[in-house]
């Protein structure tokens, strides 16, 4: 049976073995090379460790590096996204954001928003920032076009606008959900800037939110139910799904079905 371990050492020396050390700007005088790609003294100089730690990285003998050692592996190694994760995976640490987190939707998603009509449907990033959304989500819930961008959140329109404090008739839960949501993307980003002025203005200016907070809930809920009092068509039950995109996992497609006839009766007479 392959093991992590062996895995690992295969994947390192793969690695390796397949990078020019013209494309690094490394020499090619020193001696002739009877092997392909990088030796393991220009990997452990690039990486800033040991040559004796690479050889037995690669010799399978039971080492596991810390995430420092992965992520200075992984630049050494000059990893793609996808190798990366990997990397971290067999180490069994879980990567660190590296990419700048996504403020405007991709647009295949956004077209998928609209093609998912009339399902009410919207597009979040990992601090719920609302990216895209459709018309029928916009009747249902809000327009976030009527929002300056940096309100476009769902976490601080729940909180703080008028028109969303008064549409869920559970509001507790729905907030104590969403604040454990909110503190669980937190701890996957703590270095997100925009991510912690939210917090702490949240913190500041909502006591229900400090109160949750305080309690540290974290919780990752994909689906679930909600009740709204709508102030047009009256009461609608409404079943959402949250799926993540494999090629954009940092944006969350939420989608919203109503839960029975009497439901899909107003949300009916709602996009008419």
């Amino acid at each position: 049976m392959i093991t992590s371990t062996d895995e690992l050492a295969a994947f390192l020396r793969s690695r390796r073995e397949r990078l020019d050390p013209r494309d690094l700007g490394l020499p090619t005088h020193r001696r002739s090379r009877r092997t392909p790609g990088l030796r393991r003294e220009e990997v452990a100089e690039l990486a800033g460790i040991s040559v004796d730690y690479v050889v037995r990285l690669e010799q399978a003998r039971g080492l596991r590096p810390s995430a420092d050692v992965v992520e200075a592996l992984a630049r050494a190694l000059r990893l793609h996204p996808d190798e990366r994760a990997y990397l971290f995976g067999l180490t069994r640490h879980r990567p660190r954001d590296t990419d700048k987190p996504a403020s405007t939707a991709e647009p295949s998603l956004a077209r998928l928003v609209e093609d998912l009509s009339p399902r009410p449907a919207m597009l979040l990033n990992h601090r719920y920032d609302v990216l895209a959304w459709n018309d029928e989500m916009a009747r249902l819930f809000l327009d976030f076009g009527t929002l300056p961008p940096s309100r476009r959140n769902a976490i601080w329109v729940c909180l703080m606008h008028p028109h969303m404090r008064e549409l869920y008739v559970d509001r507790e839960r729905v907030v104590r959900e969403g604040v454990a949501h909110l503190r669980t993307a937190w701890a996957a980003h703590p270095d997100d800037q925009v991510l912690n002025d939210l917090i702490a203005e949240c913190l500041a200016g909502d006591e229900e939110f400090a109160r949750l907070w305080s309690t540290q809930d974290v919780k990752v809920n994909a689906r679930g139910r909600k009740l709204l009092d709508h102030p047009r068509v009256g009461v609608i039950e409404v079943q959402f799904e949250t799926l993540r995109p494999v090629q954009d996992p940092d944006q969350l497609l939420v989608v919203h079905r109503a839960s029975d006839d009497a439901s899909q009766s107003a949300l009916d007479a709602l996009q008419a």
